[in-house]
């Protein structure tokens, strides 16, 4: 029997209005009664008065004391007292606003409570009564709203594991279940709603753990399975000698990650399958060089390549950079942005339609309507968390499915790459260039910023030239924040006379801020107080210094990244955090930023620290929710979920074979709306 499509109305004492109230959490059948599970357990075992904290809450026996008091006060309000003598001391028990209760304390029976303790009265706030005769347990809590109780909810639980117990299909194989020591689904749901002792909750919650993580990522599977069926990719027949030939006359060696993760694309292109790859890198790890020898593969197949960014600086920068890098090949490049008057953009649109250009760089003018292309077969979208899912979408279609490269400087804690990602196919370069100095980075208090000061006249003089970030504009009365604006002036004080200031901000208009970063990029600006618009694409070689302050007010990969717009020219480099923390979660993210420049290390710490939160920019929906796992706290179970899944979906035997029927009905079932997932 299938639960999925048991109604609860099958259930005694579930009527229209209740059908009502158990849908507002999410539950609309017998299978999703079951599979509801409680978010934390209330430990039923007494306690001795000797171990009782303040505020926690216990269970206490011992001898009713004295008659029970019911007091009426407020509007419709009571109050229920009475003693109970525990290891011979009188101890106040108080129910608020269940006068039934006074029926459960007779003088002299043995009585056992749970509530809340408070030390100071030595009294108990009590939340029930319990069985005295009952064995000590574990009771669930679940979530609830105001529509429906909690005893209400746990009734209902009871009832339908008594009806249908014996009807719970068990979906994870049992070759994984007895890999991994696996409770069955029937025994999954008994564990967690009713726990016999602490050992049994915790062998079905870790099976329940790894039993979600693996439905989701086979969801995901399932995904990659329809798209490849769906959308036959392009067989790029590059020219293999070629390409070697171009990689051995660049005038540096490619690190080992980074040789590894152009034969991981190149394979890709020349498969039939439809290529959807990440590349995610660390801030100068060489992610651009794979991107253009991945797109030369491409033009030399018979195909164009477009590669999209952010903003038009950064599209700029890499145009120059594609151009010096391809400068002795005969291919065909032109930059397409929205500062193009109409007569270059109509020019520069002709020739890609007629196949003139080989491969096109641009920002968000790729996917213009005017912008047709004659055969492109290959699109790398950088720091693709910048755009959205339909900007992505369009620029695909601008092509017949061709190969995809999303690259992001922004290093994807493993959580987040597995689960939010798990769709895509992911490449990591997680080894910096030889010769790539450390950045060394300090972090001082408010009352040392003179040190600062002095330190910057000293890089000035060398010729260097200096970032100041601030986390706002202007000033603000609710917030004590360094901002934008005051620092300009205080740097101009120091400074201005020498070396030219300039200042940068998010309310500029555009071509104000592009003049900016160009006068910067062309030293006629040595320091550049911006706000955080300079954290991604900005390459300026000759930037040794990143004064960050109020570091406090960012999250660790911010911070990152925004230490990575310093240390891309061969000069030593520096990163100087201005803080006061008033925390010791902002503490230790100073410390942990001071004691390494691994972005993957800081990404890690970050998704710890903060949660999911915003990471993901337009990916949008951060981590899914599970409902019993935590991917942060659990990620060892969620790689051998991941890992698992993809064997499968790899196995036609396997994913053919009985075992794995109720598996499929239930991904099919279940996991239909991640075909939207993008």
């Amino acid at each position: 029997m299938d639960l999925r499509k048991v109604s609860l109305a099958q259930l005694p004492g579930v009527g229209p209005k209740r059908l009502e109230s158990l849908e507002s959490l999410g539950i609309k059948n017998v299978y999703d009664l079951l599979f509801y599970f409680p978010f934390r357990y209330e430990d039923m075992e007494a306690k001795s008065l000797d171990d009782a904290v303040d505020q926690e809450k216990i269970l206490l026996k011992g001898v009713v004391a004295s008659e029970p008091v019911v007091a009426r006060f407020g509007y419709k309000k009571t109050r229920v007292n009475a003693r109970i003598l525990v290891e011979n001391e009188s101890i106040m028990v108080t129910f608020f606003n269940q006068p039934w209760l006074k029926d459960k304390f007779e003088t002299g029976q043995d009585v056992a409570v749970y509530g809340k303790w408070n030390e100071n009265r030595r009294s108990l706030t009590g939340m029930k009564v319990i069985d005295v005769n009952g064995k000590d347990s574990i009771d669930s809590v679940y979530s609830v709203n105001k529509n429906i109780h909690q005893k209400t909810l746990v009734n209902l639980i009871k009832l339908a594991f008594e009806k249908y117990h014996d009807q719970i299909e068990t979906i994870v194989p049992d070759y994984l279940r007895l890999k991994y020591k696996l409770l069955n689904d029937e025994e999954i749901v008994s564990g967690i709603h009713f726990p016999k002792n602490e050992q049994q909750s915790d062998e079905a919650r870790r099976s329940a753990k790894f039993r979600e993580f693996f439905l989701f990522q086979c969801g995901l599977q399932s995904i990659k399975a329809n798209d490849d069926r769906n959308n036959i990719g392009i067989e790029e027949k590059y020219d293999s000698k070629y390409i070697d030939e171009f990689i051995g006359q660049l005038p540096f060696t490619l690190t080992a990650a980074q040789d590894r993760v152009v034969k991981e694309i190149l394979a890709d292109m020349k498969s039939e399958h439809h290529m959807n790859r990440l590349l995610q890198g660390d801030v100068g790890s060489g992610k651009t060089i794979v991107s253009v020898i991945a797109m030369l593969a491409s033009v030399t197949a018979g195909y164009q390549a477009a590669i999209m960014a952010p903003t038009e600086i950064l599209a700029q920068q890499h145009f120059d950079k594609i151009g010096k890098l391809l400068a002795p090949l005969k291919i065909r490049i032109a930059l397409l942005t929205g500062s193009l008057t109409k007569k270059e953009h109509d020019y520069i649109a002709k020739d890609i339609r007629e196949g003139k250009t080989n491969i096109v760089v641009g920002t968000h003018a790729l996917i213009q309507d005017s912008v047709d292309y004659k055969n492109l077969g290959f699109i790398v979208i950088d720091e693709q968390h910048r755009f959205g899912v339909n900007q992505r979408k369009a620029l695909r279609e601008k092509g017949v499915n061709p190969d995809v490269l999303a690259m992001t400087a922004t290093p994807i804690p493993r959580t987040l790459a597995i689960t939010t990602y798990g769709d895509m196919d992911v490449s990591r370069i997680d080894q910096l260039p030889a010769g790539r100095k450390k950045i060394e980075t300090y972090w001082i208090r408010s009352q040392k910023i003179e040190q600062m000061y002095q330190f910057v006249t000293k890089e000035l003089a060398d010729g260097a030239q200096v970032y100041v970030v601030t986390p706002l504009i202007s000033e603000s009365e609710s917030m004590d924040l360094k901002n934008a604006e005051l620092i300009y002036d205080k740097f101009t004080e120091l400074f201005g006379q020498q070396y030219k200031v300039g200042l940068l901000h998010g309310q500029m208009p555009n071509e104000q801020k592009e003049t900016v970063m160009n006068d910067f990029s062309n030293k006629k600006i040595d320091v550049l107080v911006s706000t955080t618009v300079i954290e991604v694409g900005v390459d300026v070689p000759n930037a040794t210094v990143m004064v960050i302050y109020d570091a406090n007010r960012f999250g660790l990969s911010q911070l990152h990244q925004l230490r990575g717009r310093v240390g891309r020219g061969d000069k030593q480099s520096y990163c100087i955090l201005i803080a006061d923390p008033k925390n010791e979660s902002a503490v230790e993210r100073m410390k942990i930023l001071t004691s390494t420049n691994d972005g993957f290390i800081l990404a890690e710490e970050d998704l710890k620290m903060r949660g999911a939160g915003d990471m993901l920019g337009n990916r949008q929906s951060g981590l899914p929710e599970f409902k019993v796992g935590n991917p942060i706290n659990d990620i060892n179970i969620l790689e051998v979920a991941q890992e698992e899944a993809s064997k499968l979906f790899n196995d036609e035997n396997l994913l053919n074979s009985p075992e794995t029927k109720a598996l499929k009905s239930f991904i099919n079932d279940e996991y239909e709306q991640l075909n939207n997932f993008d």
